[in-house]
């Protein structure tokens, strides 16, 4: 498995940020972390190995990147004004910083122009993060695997709430997206796969809640509620890759 090592100046966040990519060819995935986690946990949780048999088949480079979660959503002692605007210095890192990035070298690698389509992958908090990211911009994503999130901003910032923090609070903007939103017709041209155990430490309501939004908006998303004894825990989320992964890359190109 090829991998390579980034370490590069965010102008986003003033500051410089790591990542690593692995993988030789294929369609970009963005790994975002569990909470307060950093890039290298792809790969010291072993979830380089639930991945492996598509990346080493040229069907996939994954783009394992950091969180700031230590100065937004976990830091809940802070000012959550503050928090949740450096949360969004975060986002605007991906969209403007990385997704050019991962679009220049996939398109080097595989010989592509233009290709558009990242899949945003979290598993936890990093479920909630890569979800927020689709359904904001799916001008950029166009899949999505999104394993035991919250997917409320409630979890972070409690009860405050402001412009900002709607904005990053699906179960806050999508009931809210009018019927006829351009948005919906973008959705429905892509995959998003979200599921959640019902076992140990799972907090499958959030998910349901969004199922219910998602079937009231004709929002097109596989949903799936595995059983009580799948917990919160990586050897799930691992099983959850290999069953899922397959249907998002079926019938694409990469």
């Amino acid at each position: 498995m090829e991998q390579q090592y980034f370490k590069e100046y965010s102008p986003a966040l003033n500051r410089d940020m790591e990542c690593k990519v692995y993988g030789h060819a294929g369609r970009p995935v963005l790994y975002i972390p569990c909470q307060d986690g950093r890039f290298f946990d792809f790969e010291n949780f072993h979830m380089t190995d639930a991945w492996a048999p598509f990346i080493d088949e040229g069907r996939v480079m994954v783009f394992a990147i950091d969180t700031i979660d230590r100065e937004s959503w976990s830091a809940i002692d802070g000012d959550p004004y503050w928090r949740i605007r450096r949360y969004e210095d975060w986002i605007r890192y991906i969209t403007d910083e990385m997704v050019p990035f991962m679009r220049n070298m996939v398109n080097e690698r595989n010989d592509w122009t233009g290709y558009p389509g990242i899949m945003a992958f979290g598993c936890s908090l990093g479920a909630t993060h890569a979800a927020n990211l689709y359904f904001r911009r799916p001008d950029l994503f166009d899949r999505l695997l999104a394993l035991s999130g919250i997917y409320t901003a409630e979890y972070g910032f409690g009860s405050y709430m402001d412009e900002v923090v709607y904005n990053n609070s699906p179960l806050h903007y999508l009931p809210n997206m009018p019927l006829d939103h351009p948005y919906i017709e973008l959705y429905n041209l892509k995959r998003a796969v979200i599921c959640v155990g019902q076992g140990a430490w799972e907090l499958p309501e959030s998910t349901r809640q969004l199922a219910r939004v998602l079937e009231d908006k004709g929002i097109h998303a596989w949903v799936d509620f595995w059983g009580h004894d799948c917990c919160h825990d990586w050897y799930w989320w691992y099983k959850q890759v290999d069953y899922f992964v397959p249907h998002l890359l079926e019938n694409t190109s990469a």
